[in-house]
């Protein structure tokens, strides 16, 4: 067996103690695993394009990150994952070097961003995407406070999709999980179809999985506010309060 397919098959078992779910014994709650491996591909799938994930260090211990999903499905070599908050050229030599590479693209919506499918078609020759996993406070942190990562050609995803991640609350209705990034980007990248289906099949198991066991579907917040849903305190901060205000159309909350 080859060195990837050993990295790939110790993915594949680390996504089988990853998640759990929550089944009710007479009088408490016990977490049970559940295997997710059938719903993997069998081997890695073939792709060009090399994806460096920078995940918040906060991303790294929530139970029911889709990351490992993500990394589960791709040769190692082609999915390289980086925690932390800041990244200098120093401690970071290599990243240092894929951001100043030409063809390497940065996923960060925004007014300077173009779309990927615009950029796919254009300059075909795109290799490397960097992609930021973490809340969106989280990544704009890590966006803004890392020059090294405005080095890269800014893109974004054109979808109107909604995301399939429905156990965990979205700030809008057309927010995606890293996974669903990845998927939605290696599919225009690659101009593959099958590789976005390949890679949500294992979310959509554990949504499927976690709804079977007790969890609740969770509505964008987008949604909640529009719908006179939203039940939390709102917040004294005035920049968030205007990011809200901004979700449900300038519509003063």
């Amino acid at each position: 067996m080859t060195e990837c397919g050993k990295e790939f098959i110790e993915a594949r078992q680390g996504v089988l103690h990853l998640f759990s779910v929550r089944t009710h014994l007479k009088s408490k709650s016990r977490p049970q695993k559940v295997c997710l491996c059938p719903f993997l591909p069998v081997h890695p799938l073939k792709v060009s394009t090399c994806l460096y994930i920078i995940q918040h260090p906060a991303e790294e211990s929530r139970v029911l990150r889709t990351v490992p999903l993500l990394a589960a499905c791709l040769p190692p070599d082609k999915c390289k994952i980086l925690v932390g908050r800041r990244f200098s050229e120093d401690r970071y030599p290599e990243l240092a070097t894929v951001c100043r590479n030409p063809n390497t693209l940065i996923l960060y919506p925004g007014a300077e961003a173009t779309n990927l499918e615009e950029v796919a078609v254009m300059s075909p020759s795109s290799s490397v995407m960097i992609i930021i996993d973490g809340t969106w406070s989280q990544a704009k942190d890590i966006f803004y406070k890392n020059s090294l990562f405005r080095l890269p050609k800014q893109v974004q995803l054109k979808t109107n999709h909604s995301s399939q991640y429905v156990i965990r609350t979205q700030p809008t209705n057309t927010c995606l999980s890293t996974l669903e990034c990845a998927a939605v980007a290696l599919t225009i990248m690659e101009k593959n179809k099958s590789i976005q289906e390949t890679i949500l099949h294992p979310l959509q198991a554990l949504c499927s999985f976690q709804l079977q066991h007790g969890a609740q579907i969770h509505h964008s917040k987008e949604h909640l506010l529009k719908n006179g849903l939203y039940d939390k305190p709102m917040p004294k901060n005035k920049r968030k309060l205007r990011r809200m205000e901004l979700l449900v159309n300038n519509v003063k909350i």
